[in-house]
């Protein structure tokens, strides 16, 4: 029997404990699991491609068959250059199943080989967005729970960065006679 490869796609910005969650559970299902990072030049992502990708590549490592990789473009085509023909997508809600539905339909009408398989999270986890997660941060709230502490870790790094960037561009705009 040919083994079954899955891409498991998103922007991972950032890593949360929802996304290990499928990816450990769906490492057990398929016999190759591509955790692929999409590179979306329209989106300002808070964590760099390379940043993300060193996360995922620290917290997946101890799952033999998962691996990280990163894509552009059209993900019928990613998944057709590696060999795949699965897709792993968590959903969480209602509102996530009707937009996984129009992209899986799609996907298939597009490479009809390509299969997506819908995983529903741990219920701890079934809330839980990248997105809230930055919302939480940006406004002093803890994600402690929610993202691993590694991930913490370089929050906290990242905010101390673009403040520092902050103070010096603040004093660099300064005119001189008021320093």
């Amino acid at each position: 029997m040919k083994p079954v490869i899955a891409i498991y796609p998103g922007s991972f910005d950032p890593l949360t404990n929802g996304h290990l969650d499928l990816i450990e559970r769906g490492s057990k299902i398929f016999d190759q699991l591509i955790v692929a990072i999409l590179r979306h030049p329209e989106k300002a992502p808070l964590f760099t491609l390379d940043e993300r990708r060193e996360m995922l590549e620290s917290m997946t490592g101890r799952f033999k068959n998962v691996s990280v990789d990163t894509f552009d473009g059209l993900l019928v085509a990613y998944a057709r250059s590696k060999g795949a023909g699965a897709v792993l997508r968590g959903i969480r809600a209602i509102s996530d199943y009707e937009y996984e539905l129009q992209m899986a339909l799609m996907n298939r009408k597009l490479d009809r080989r390509l299969e997506t398989v819908f995983m529903m999270p741990a219920e701890k986890y079934s809330y839980l967005s990248s997105r809230l997660v930055k919302e939480i941060f940006r406004h002093g709230g803890s994600v402690r729970g929610l993202v691993p502490k590694k991930v913490e870790e370089r929050l906290h790094e990242k905010v101390m960065q673009n403040a520092k960037g902050k103070m010096q561009n603040g004093k660099a705009r300064r005119p001189a006679g008021r320093r």
